[in-house]
């Protein structure tokens, strides 16, 4: 194992995860208002649904499996199916919600490029991010490609092991396990650990931010009709009542002393 394999498997992605996360915390604490997602659907609505449910639901079906696919240790799901068939489940559901996220994506890229009014309100880091996520969309989609060349679940197996020994905190085993893979899939993991360091530099904060939680939150009564108020309401006040003047009382003169006439 080289070194430069090592410093790219073993401890880049600690590198990444540790901007990620200190990132993150710094923006959220230091830049609250620009944590957001800028959506421009007010701007052109049109295709903009379409666009956003495909891109949407492919990017979370993909997100999903990668994190079950990776993580799963070896051991563990052999009691229910092999390593070959999972790495044929993963191709065909990977290929399958990969091509819907692919859809969605260009349409959306598509738009912020060429409507007049989304591109204005863009960013540099909006349109970046968009082709960061393109490449890296393309370069799964050609993993699933070089896989049909060894069905037998090996490179599948280095992997994870490589996903398993990061996440363990050993990083050599983790680049020992993914330093005999062929390009491809080097290109694809690395560029996904470089989305960690972006993630806290772009539109992909909101990510952690979904709105989850009104999904479980309680209704807010704001007005019940035919329901007598538990509290009696309060009387009016009365109107207002200018007192009686009172009769001026003249004050007494007091009397002078009356000047003599000269003799």
């Amino acid at each position: 194992m080289s070194n430069f394999n090592f410093l790219l498997f073993g401890v880049y992605p600690y590198i990444a995860l540790a901007i990620c996360l200190i990132g993150s915390w710094a923006r959220f604490d230091l830049s609250q208002y620009s944590w957001k997602a800028g959506s421009s659907q007010m701007l052109q609505p049109r295709g903009m649904r379409l666009a956003s449910n495909l891109f949407h639901i492919g990017i979370i079906f993909v997100l999903c499996g990668h994190f079950v696919g990776l993580l799963m240790p070896e051991a563990l799901y052999h009691h229910f199916i092999s390593s070959a068939d999972k790495q044929l489940l993963a191709m065909v559901s990977g290929g399958f919600f990969g091509i819907l996220c692919l859809i969605g994506l260009v349409m959306l890229l598509h738009r912020r490029l060429t409507d007049a009014r989304v591109r204005a309100s863009s960013s540099r880091s909006d349109v970046m991010i968009l082709l960061v996520l393109l490449a890296q969309l393309v370069l799964g989609l050609l993993t699933i490609v070089a896989s049909t060349g060894h069905m037998d679940g090996a490179v599948m197996v280095l992997l994870g092991n490589w996903a398993q020994g990061v996440v363990t905190l050993q990083p050599v085993a983790a680049a020992e396990a993914i330093a005999s893979v062929s390009l491809i899939y080097k290109l694809h993991v690395l560029l996904g650990v470089t989305l960690f360091v972006l993630f806290p530099f772009t539109r992909l904060v909101h990510i952690v931010s979904a709105p989850v939680w009104y999904l479980g939150r309680r209704y807010q009564i704001v007005r019940q009709k035919g329901v007598k108020p538990a509290m009696p309401r309060p009387q009016r006040p009365r109107t207002y009542e200018a007192p009686a003047r009172e009769t001026a009382v003249p004050t007494a003169v007091p009397a002078t002393a009356k000047s003599k006439a000269p003799v």
